[in-house]
């Protein structure tokens, strides 16, 4: 499995998130806003849990689509050094061993876990996943789960997605999708259109222009076009929690 190094390019967001830190079944959570009827679950890339941007945008989602949201450690209390990732230092990060210790077959059933935890908590439920986190949403919204274990999938720039995984998904998907992405490729990004509009769910497509993959967490106002993404990106998952979870 490879992962696009530029979703390890990181930029910290000005402000401090807002939430707090408790538990989703066994594992260790970020959980921001306080709905007791609609809770989402928010799946970090490589970055992890502790990466201020994915709190930061935890805390838009809860404020502005009215959810709780939860940001569990799938990744064993471990995570990667932000700094040398946000300064291009890459002879310090060993991102293969991290990898090896992180991969689908590992992580699947505790995402799984922490997703029955939630629809026990919340009677709607949302997951929305980001690069890493791609692969996991389609997963969760997969027609093996009966009764669903979420109602609705945002996917942004999803990395280890398969064509298996697309063409199980079986709740209303949204996709978000950089042009510029070589892991969720041009060859995926047709299967999806040609696969989900057959799938009798709604699906929502949103293509961004002349960005590239991690743009939606990254944000970085230096490259040009970049934190607009993300922006539009951000308001598009809320207007699709709000649309299937209200």
């Amino acid at each position: 499995m490879s992962i696009a190094s530029c979703c390890l390019e990181g930029f910290e967001w000005n402000g401090s998130p807002s939430g707090r830190v408790g538990k989703l079944a066994n594992n260790d959570a970020y959980i921001t806003g306080n709905n007791p009827d609609a809770g989402v679950m928010l799946i970090h890339d490589l970055l992890s849990w502790a990466f201020p941007n994915m709190r930061l945008l935890a805390d838009h989602y809860a404020r502005e689509a009215n959810v709780t949201v939860y940001v569990p450690d799938f990744f064993g209390g471990e995570s990667l050094p932000f700094e040398p990732i946000v300064n291009d230092r890459w002879n310090e990060v060993d991102v293969p061993s991290f990898i090896k210790k992180n991969t689908r077959e590992i992580r699947e059933p505790e995402i799984f876990a922490c997703a029955r935890a939630l629809r026990q908590k919340h009677g709607k439920v949302g997951a929305v996943g980001f690069c890493y986190g791609g692969w996991a949403v389609f997963r969760l919204g997969a027609k093996e789960h009966q009764p669903p274990l979420v109602d609705c999938v945002t996917a942004g720039h999803p990395t280890w997605l398969t064509k298996k995984d697309i063409d199980e998904v079986a709740v209303p998907v949204q996709i978000l999708a950089p042009e510029i992405d070589t892991v969720y490729t041009p060859e995926l990004k047709a299967h999806s259109f040609a696969t989900i509009t057959k799938l009798d769910v709604p699906f929502d497509y949103q293509h961004f222009p002349g960005v590239v993959h991690a743009c939606f967490t990254r944000g970085d106002e230096k490259k040009s076009g970049e934190r607009e993404a993300m922006v539009r990106g951000k308001n598009a998952a809320v207007s699709w929690l709000r649309q299937f979870l209200q």
